[in-house]
């Protein structure tokens, strides 16, 4: 598929539902987790990122669970990239309804966009577990390396999606809502590999699933490559 293609379909659609992974991040520079330089490539204490991002290690080894996580998901200086912001631009002139991200960077609403759907969380929201009551974790953890617990002693959670974990149904209900009225449904950065998340498309009935990603994936409508590169080029 090529870029007049896709501008032409852009141009044409009046419901389009952006549906995004970790590649629409690594051009903020954070790390995806499956490819080649990815988490998943990188042992941390002898542990497998699979194991630490899981609810019985964040349990059992609480510290350590901390220590990755501060490491790899609280870099402040991270910013929206031109995916982020064009996403951003497309909604306010009506033309993406809707964001769905299985990141819990945060990055979409750093740039703007309002109708977000956190399929997994995110990781500038956390709660207590005994109390379940929301708190200002990122405050704790920032300012400690210790396990942060509240003033009572509660332990602190942030608010994402671990192994072993349900997605939340409100979630779920409202992202399968949003596709399932897409006139067009664009697939990027993700490798439709995390379930049930990837299964979401399977509720696409419009006319255009876009697919824009660094691999190649088996899709009519295909782009390769970066997706703020992709999506920059598209005139609004």
């Amino acid at each position: 598929m090529t870029i007049k293609e896709l501008q032409t379909i852009i141009d044409t659609s009046n419901y389009i539902v952006f549906f995004g992974g970790a590649g629409v991040s690594t051009e903020s520079g954070i790390k995806d987790f499956r490819s080649k330089d990815g988490l998943y490539s990188q042992k941390f204490k002898n542990y497998r990122p699979e194991d630490i991002l899981s609810r019985s290690f964040f349990f059992n080894h609480t510290k350590d669970f901390y220590e990755y996580f501060r490491r790899h998901f609280l870099d402040t200086g991270i910013k929206p990239n031109k995916a982020h912001m064009w996403l951003k631009d497309a909604e306010s002139i009506g033309k993406v309804k809707c964001v769905i991200t299985q990141n819990i960077d945060g990055l979409h609403q750093m740039a703007g966009s309002k109708n977000v759907v956190e399929l997994h969380g995110s990781a500038h929201r956390y709660y207590t577990v005994k109390k379940k009551q929301p708190i200002d974790g990122l405050t704790y953890i920032l300012n400690t390396e210790d396990i942060p617990v509240d003033s009572e002693g509660d332990l602190i959670k942030p608010d994402v999606v671990l192994y072993e974990e349900p997605l939340n149904s409100e979630v779920v209900r409202k992202a399968i809502e949003e596709i399932s009225k897409a006139d067009t449904l664009i697939v990027a950065g993700t490798s439709l590999t995390v379930y049930p998340a990837a299964s979401f498309i399977e509720y696409f009935k419009g006319k255009h699933l876009i697919v824009i990603n660094k691999e190649y994936m088996q899709f009519k409508h295909f782009i390769e490559g970066q997706v703020g590169e992709i999506l920059s080029q598209i005139k609004l």
